[in-house]
């Protein structure tokens, strides 16, 4: 059974996400975000990394678009697809479909973030994802110690988890922003 605060947290992804404000996600709304967030990183898009994050929203994108049976390039997605398929392969599942979704951009934000390149999130690192990504109701280390209370860095799949928990309405970090 889906709960209001995940149905809450499902309209206002797809909202996030639906850039342009059609009431439609489409590819170019993933090509928005990811340049949006590149750009609050002060990534060039261009650059390894940035392609990396590119790509990866594309990946998120194809995901949503095979479950949706739509076409990847001229699709758009609607708000009751979009629910219908968080809440199959997120919400329900374990979530197992969508964690190998999420994880290239999971992958690519850390490496936006980390400074010292060792493939984790400190603290610090984690304040500036929060900050690239526009979350700012959250206190970060209040945030860092709801995913990882007994350590002092995020792995990706810490982060992957987080993401689900998120929408699952176990913890209060919007990760993928707003």
């Amino acid at each position: 059974m889906t709960t209001s605060v995940q149905l809450d947290r499902i309209e206002k992804r797809f909202e996030s996400w639906d850039v342009n404000g059609d009431g439609r996600i489409d590819q170019s709304d993933c090509d928005a975000e990811s340049k949006r967030i590149l750009q609050a990183f002060g990534e060039n898009p261009g650059s390894p990394r940035g392609r990396a994050l590119s790509d990866a929203y594309l990946g998120m994108w194809n995901f949503f678009a095979d479950k949706a049976g739509i076409d990847k390039e001229n699709g758009r997605l609607t708000p009751e697809q979009f629910n219908d398929i968080v809440k199959e392969h997120v919400l329900e599942n374990g979530g197992a479909d969508f964690g190998k979704a999420i994880k290239p951009t999971i992958q690519a934000m850390i490496e936006l973030a980390d400074v010292d390149d060792d493939d984790q999130i400190s603290p610090t690192e984690f304040k500036t994802w929060l900050d690239a990504v526009g979350v700012e109701s959250v206190d970060p280390a209040d945030a860092f110690r709801q995913m990882h209370a007994n350590g002092d860095q995020l792995s990706v799949d810490e982060l992957v988890q987080a993401v689900r928990a998120y929408h699952m309405g176990e913890i209060d970090v919007p990760l993928l922003g707003r």
